[in-house]
């Protein structure tokens, strides 16, 4: 009989086997590792969760790539025109035509969308608009007239809302989750930020690197496979809202000033974005502006990110929080205003962006979420589609305003437009985007 706490030694055939009798109690040797209890998986975090919603990951890669040319047909159709014709003057006011003609014709393709479905309308609005892209090309190619640009360039307005179709989903698929759809929010909007700092770089390279339509060719072809990619995923696609069944996004209370504000917040993005290439070129680095334009990207992608992994969406109502967004955001813009006006380096601006750049993706989640909550049932992806509409006029206003700034004035003082727009938006956001409270009668 084997002894305890005796190991023993025996032979079968030509192996020798031994076996240990020794008790397993937590005197014995291995008792240290074998007490250990098994490691603990570490919870996912918020946003590897969201991605496990069913059919996230799917509509998710065809959105990537249908967005980041998002970033690359404005810088692409400059490097083009201008290349070609020789002429920023008119490669700026084809552009200008085309955000124009985007603010007209998005809020109808939405509409359109809410109506009949996001892969019917989609679809065809892609390709007209890749037609438009292509048209452009070969006008710019072939030597056209000025004005065939125009038309050719006007015909991408019709390009559908990724990002409000996006939204749309996360709303569908999470629905009554409001932790999760704030995580959903923050992830959308840290997507745009990645897309609008990583488009224009690729475009530029794409353009100087092989040839200058090599930018807008890329573009056309991400744009088109990712919207098939997207559109694909049947099973994540929101009901059609069908007709007549509420009313009109801007006609919805609280909705009106929300858009007033994405008015005044695109103001800060066009206008910041001219007065800082202006600023580089007046210290003879404008090839630097793109790289300082991105690191304010950065620095609101990273914040968005942040803000939806940290923030509680139980922690106060989201017009207050909307208001505390505003508000971080006004200051912080003060500091590249300061720094270049004290300082008068690009060196030292572009952490001053990379900061002021923070409090950019918590605000447009916030105001999302507003828009959201606010826009009547069925008319989800034309209320977001407007609020797109507000910043693109707003971008339009703010560039012309520093433009006009930096040129008559210096290029420090253009700093002070984004921070006066922030400013006017903080106004509206105090006084109008609030709740009315019946007033206790007396």
């Amino acid at each position: 009989m084997p002894q305890p706490n005796r190991t023993m030694a025996t032979t079968t055939a030509d192996a020798l086997v031994i076996v240990d009798f020794s008790p397993r109690g937590p005197r014995g040797p291995r008792s240290r590792h074998a007490s250990r209890s098994p490691r603990r998986r570490r919870t996912p975090g918020p946003y590897r969760r969201l991605l496990a919603t069913p059919g996230a990951r799917a509509f998710t890669i065809g959105n990537l790539l249908a967005r980041l040319p998002m970033g690359m047909f404005s810088v692409s159709a400059v490097v083009m025109i201008a290349g070609t014709r020789g002429s920023y003057a008119l490669a700026g006011a084809v552009t200008a035509a085309g955000l124009a003609a985007t603010a007209v014709v998005a809020p109808w393709t939405a509409r359109l969308v809410d109506r009949h479905g996001q892969a019917k309308i989609a679809v065809p609005a892609t390709v007209l608009a890749a037609l438009g892209s292509l048209a452009l090309l070969l006008c710019v190619r072939l030597g056209a007239p000025a004005w065939t640009l125009f038309v050719s360039y006007a015909a991408t307005a019709t390009t559908p809302n990724l990002g409000g179709m996006s939204r749309a989903r996360w709303a569908h698929l999470l629905d009554g989750d409001e932790r999760s759809l704030h995580v959903a929010n923050s992830f959308e909007q840290a997507v745009d930020e990645a897309c609008f700092m990583l488009g224009p770089v690729l475009a530029a390279f794409l353009c100087t690197a092989f040839f200058p339509e090599a930018g807008t060719l890329t573009g056309v072809a991400l744009l088109v496979t990712g919207v098939l990619v997207f559109t694909a995923q049947r099973s994540t696609e929101p009901p059609v809202g069908g007709r007549g069944l509420s009313k009109a996004p801007f006609r919805a209370p609280g909705v009106p000033p929300l858009l007033a504000v994405c008015l005044a917040m695109g103001a800060v993005f066009g206008s910041m974005e001219v007065v800082t290439i202006d600023f580089a070129d007046a210290q003879g680095h404008r090839s630097a502006a793109g790289i300082v334009l991105a690191l304010q990207a950065a620095g609101s992608c990273a914040a968005g990110l942040v803000y939806g992994a940290t923030h509680r969406t139980g922690t106060g109502s989201a017009e207050d929080r909307y208001v505390w967004c505003i508000a971080a955001m006004t200051a912080l813009l003060t500091l590249p205003l300061l720094t270049a006006s004290l300082t008068g380096s690009l060196l030292a601006l572009a952490p001053a962006l990379l900061i002021a750049g923070m409090a950019t993706a918590p605000t447009m989640v916030t105001g999302m979420t507003l828009i959201q909550r606010r826009t009547p049932p069925g008319r989800l992806n034309e209320g977001m589609t407007l609020a797109v509409t507000g910043l693109l006029g707003g971008i339009a206003c703010g560039s012309a305003a520093g433009g006009w700034t930096v040129e008559h004035v210096s290029p420090s003082a253009g700093y002070g437009i984004p921070v006066t727009a922030a400013a006017a938006a903080l106004m509206i956001a105090l006084t109008r985007t609030r709740p009315t409270r019946a007033r206790p009668s007396l």
